[in-house]
């Protein structure tokens, strides 16, 4: 393995094609295998079965997304570096839209119902007992809104993307949909919340940016 590229050379080689470009692919797999498995460990472990698949279905989709984006690179940090961070990009959207697979949207939503916790997105960052009952507050009065304005299928997306944070490719499996459709859909939806809030005088800025974030 070749130690000594610096980031014009990574570059250079990569677009080359040939023996150069898969030259530098399978330093660049090495490179990730000595340092992805430690920073994955803390959110899979390694005793997993599925932990050293993972590792190279995460390194396979590193090296094709590092391929493609090749031009965005702006040689802010070592090119190693922002390889390594595409890696954990990888990885962190594959183990969230795994914890999501199996989870029922109509589930989700029972269980917001039920509940008295405000999801972390709503939580208050300010520690004194106004501001966390003020946030709650504004849980309440949005999870009410929803309620009333939105269709079942807006509800059940807002519910599953805005609140609990499941991933939007995720949701849109389940609702046997598409991504761009489901944009449409929660554009519709904040545009009902944002007339409803205007109708009761309340401005709507700071619950529809929450939905923006």
């Amino acid at each position: 393995m070749r130690n000594s590229r610096d980031n014009d050379s990574w570059l250079k080689e990569l677009r080359a094609g040939g023996v150069q470009r898969d030259t530098a692919l399978a330093d660049l797999r090495v490179l990730l295998l000595r340092a992805l498995p430690q920073g994955i460990s803390r959110m899979l472990p390694p005793e997993n079965p599925a932990f050293e698949s993972f590792i190279e279905d995460t390194i396979q989709e590193t090296l094709l997304r590092t391929l493609k984006g090749l031009d965005t690179f702006e040689g802010r940090s070592q090119f190693t570096t922002w390889v390594y961070k595409i890696a954990t990009r990888v990885a962190l959207n594959e183990l969230r839209r795994r914890r999501w697979r199996d989870v029922s949207l109509d589930g989700l939503e029972e269980e917001d119902e039920d509940s008295h916790t405000v999801p972390r997105k709503f939580a208050s960052s300010d520690p004194l007992p106004e501001s966390v009952i003020e946030r709650a507050d504004i849980f309440r009065h949005v999870q009410h809104i929803m309620e009333k304005e939105l269709t079942p299928r807006q509800r059940a997306a807002m519910q599953a993307i805005h609140i609990q944070g499941v991933p939007m490719e995720e949701v849109a499996r389940k609702m046997g949909t598409n991504r761009n459709a489901l944009y449409k859909l929660l554009h519709d939806a904040r545009v009902r919340l944002k007339h409803r809030l205007e109708r009761e005088g309340l401005s709507p800025q700071e619950l529809l940016e929450t939905f923006d974030q």
